[in-house]
Parts: C-alpha cells; sequence; structure tokens
C-alpha cells in the first residue's frame, strides 16, 4: 500500500462497504490518460466521497453526477479554454511548462477545485497537485501527489490559503458518494 494512503487509512478508517475496484485501463482509455497510482489507490479503498465534511474525492463512473471523474474533466477543460481565451490568466505552472493541463481530482463545497498539474512527458505518479479558488484566478501549488497533500491537510502539516478555514475537523471522517 502507498505509505501516503495507509497513513490515511490511519487517520480516517474506510468504511466496511467503501471502495469501488475500477478497470483502471479503461478508465485511462476513456481519459486518454493514465492517472495516478496514489490517486487508484485512494478511490480502490475509498471510493469518491467526501472527506471532513468538506473535500470530495472525484471517482470515475460515480453513481452521482456532481462527483463524477469524467464529467468534471470535461467541465472543467471546457470552463477553462472560455476563461483563458477570454483574458483569465493561466497559472504561472501551466505558462512555464508548455504541453500541460490541469485535470481535477476533488472538489469542495464552496466550489474550489483541486487538480493535478500533468504533463504528457512527465510520469502521472510525478505529477503534482494545484488548487484553484472558486470562480476566480488565484492558484495555489504543491510539490507533492494528491494523497500526500491530502494526508498532510487532514493533519494540518500544511494549510491552503484557498481552502475553507474550518477544514480539516477535529475528528475526522468520511461519507462515500453513493451515501448521497
Amino acid at each position: 500500500m502507498n505509505a501516503h494512503v495507509e497513513r490515511l487509512t490511519n487517520l480516517v478508517v474506510p468504511p466496511e462497504d467503501a471502495g469501488r475496484r475500477q478497470d483502471w485501463d479503461d478508465v485511462a482509455r476513456e481519459l486518454g490518460l493514465g492517472l495516478p497510482a496514489d490517486y487508484r489507490e485512494l478511490i480502490d479503498t475509498y471510493g469518491g466521497g467526501r472527506f471532513d465534511a468538506y473535500l470530495w474525492l472525484l471517482e470515475p463512473r460515480c453513481p452521482n453526477r456532481h462527483y463524477d471523474l469524467h464529467r468534471s474533466v470535461a467541465e472543467r477543460d471546457e470552463g477553462f479554454e472560455m476563461l483563458w481565451e477570454d483574458g483569465e490568466p493561466k497559472p504561472v505552472q501551466l505558462l512555464e511548462s508548455p504541453g500541460s493541463r490541469v485535470i481535477p481530482w476533488a472538489s469542495t463545497d464552496n466550489g474550489e477545485f483541486l487538480y493535478w498539474l500533468a504533463h504528457p512527458e512527465i510520469h502521472p505518479d510525478d505529477w503534482t497537485v494545484m488548487v484553484n479558488e472558486a470562480r476566480g484566478a488565484w492558484w495555489e501549488h504543491f510539490d507533492v501527489g494528491c494523497a500526500e497533500l491530502l494526508v498532510r491537510l487532514l493533519t494540518g502539516e500544511v494549510r491552503s490559503e484557498i481552502l475553507s478555514s474550518s477544514f480539516p475537523l477535529e475528528v475526522h471522517e468520511f461519507r462515500a458518494s453513493r451515501s448521497f
């Protein structure tokens, strides 16, 4: 098990019925790209759902369409294309690395999104994470993968200036998307 996913399971015990095994080869074909191993393990362990009543882990083929990874990727791609064509500034990390893109893997109740900073020449396991404010051009970059960032946010080892100050909760919880 990935060390960060294992640490997360010690912080937030997955419900017994959590986790949804995916055919990751099919997911990669549908998205046109592979996904990081730590994310795949998060989904296999927890499935999609909400951590600490705030942060939603997006899931391929999620029964709740609002938290479906495929749908979020398409919506975010379309939205950024329009915003950036209309002059909203791109995050500097995308400008510094032509060919890069942002791919959502989590969202929040407030409308923020967490993304992988992906580049076709960088292995998905080496992608880092960016957080984008809701309805704005403010971005934060974290030089870690998604599972490590999630653990560090939940433990308070790192704080985001964008994410809610009430996140994380003192007592951590996870609720599966299918229960909503």
